[in-house]
């Protein structure tokens, strides 16, 4: 009976663990999007909407949480503590959305990411 109680518990252990997992490979970051060279990228036209689409500003709202996302203030808020223009691998907003925050869809990342390495103007 201990025996059989063992066997049941950790094939119960084993399932619990292992039955949660999986990946939702649409949200997951992806080389794979391209942005047209032509198409125009802009601060208030495609990174602001981003922010508003995802409700960023219920948190980063200019109280304790940084960078302050709101339309007046996001750009001098990210540029340049966040957002290093010219180079989004190193810039602070584009690895951690990269990494999962928020869980953005491969076409919004692809834009945060071309509007930093064309330069991150606020246009």
């Amino acid at each position: 009976m201990k025996k059989l109680l063992k066997i049941v518990l950790a094939c119960s252990l084993t399932l619990l663990c292992f039955s949660c997992y999986y990946d939702n490979l649409d949200d997951l970051p992806s080389d794979d999007v391209v942005i047209d060279p032509g198409e125009d990228v802009t601060f208030s036209d495609s990174i602001l909407p981003i922010f508003e689409s995802y409700n960023c500003t219920e948190c980063h709202n200019g109280g304790s949480l940084n960078p302050d996302l709101r339309p007046e203030n996001a750009y001098s808020s990210l540029v340049p503590t966040y957002v290093v223009a010219g180079n989004s691998n190193t810039s602070l907003l584009y690895t951690k959305l990269a990494g999962g925050h928020r869980n953005m869809t491969s076409l919004d990342l692809a834009l945060i990411k071309e509007w930093i390495d064309r330069g991150a103007e606020n246009n």
